[in-house]
């Protein structure tokens, strides 16, 4: 099986800890995969190191806050369009015109702003575990479910409080939103999030957006998607309710599926063969041309 390398990239005056896997001589279409909280791309490796063996060039950074060398200070710096601006200049950096997208929990969340604002360079998109963002909108408004498998989000947008809850303990909370995942990537995470500032960067993700969310849903953000998408939801998600993920389908223009996993939150770690599968048959179905 082939395996990734270590990079690190400079772009936007920051250096992103990342890594790669796949052809090193420039074959290959592109696949860029984005990780959520709290994680880094160690959660892509095994998917990465299966889908460079099928001949896709792929790359996963960590993320505005997450790499060491790329956490600027203040709330602001932190707002979706830098997010979203990060990944493109990643993605011109390595010579990827267009790629194939794929995110998980915010790296989701960026995915689905990255065909918003940077539609052209987005060829396929597949969302795990959070659907479209004006479906969650409108889920959050209205729906009870939702509002409360929510309420953690304003916890996270306060000051100083969530950091102080976060690190208790040695971690006791992250770690257990890390119980389904790895010993080495765990390992990674205790690291990364030991570190002065990572955790206040990685909480400001949820500070800088609220996308309108305290003034309750105000019709679409972000409008209407023609790529092919696939979205995995696990029906046991304990962030994401029902509601939201049935309501995406009526922001799909393009070619769309909805895959129900028997599982939770975390989808790449408690179902990986169903995941791996899922996502392959997408990348195939959908060839760059």
């Amino acid at each position: 099986m082939a395996e990734y390398t270590a990079l690190e990239i400079e772009v936007n005056g920051m250096t992103f800890r990342s890594r790669g896997a796949g052809p090193d001589n420039g074959t290959g279409e592109p696949v860029i995969l984005l990780h959520g909280f709290p994680e880094t791309s160690i959660m892509w490796a095994n998917l990465m190191e299966r889908l460079a063996d099928e001949g896709y060039r792929c790359f996963a950074p960590d993320q505005r806050g997450y790499s060491p060398n790329a956490r600027p200070e203040g709330v602001e710096k932190y707002i979706y369009q830098e997010l979203a601006s990060d990944v493109v200049a990643l993605a011109d950096e390595l010579g990827f015109r267009r790629f194939h997208l794929i995110g998980h929990d915010w790296g989701s969340v960026i995915g689905w702003i990255l065909l918003y604002l940077y539609p052209e360079r987005v060829y396929s998109w597949t969302a795990m575990s959070v659907p479209h963002i004006d479906a969650f909108r409108s889920a959050l408004a209205n729906d009870p479910d939702q509002q409360q498998r929510s309420q953690y989000m304003a916890f996270f947008r306060l000051p100083e409080q969530p950091e102080k809850t976060l690190i208790a303990n040695n971690l006791e909370t992250l770690r257990a939103l890390w119980s389904s995942m790895s010993e080495e990537q765990v390992e990674e995470y205790v690291t990364v999030f030991s570190q002065p500032g990572a955790l206040t960067a990685a909480l400001n993700w949820y500070r800088a957006n609220s996308f309108g969310l305290e003034k309750g849903y105000q019709g679409a953000m972000f409008g209407m998607v023609s790529h092919p998408t696939l979205l995995i939801w696990g029906n046991q998600d304990i962030a994401i309710g029902r509601a939201a993920v049935e309501r995406t389908a009526q922001y799909m223009k393009g070619p769309y599926q909805l895959v129900e996993l028997d599982a939770g939150h975390w989808l790449i770690q408690e179902e990986p063969e169903s995941s791996y599968n899922e996502i392959l048959a997408h990348l195939k179905s959908n060839p760059i041309k």
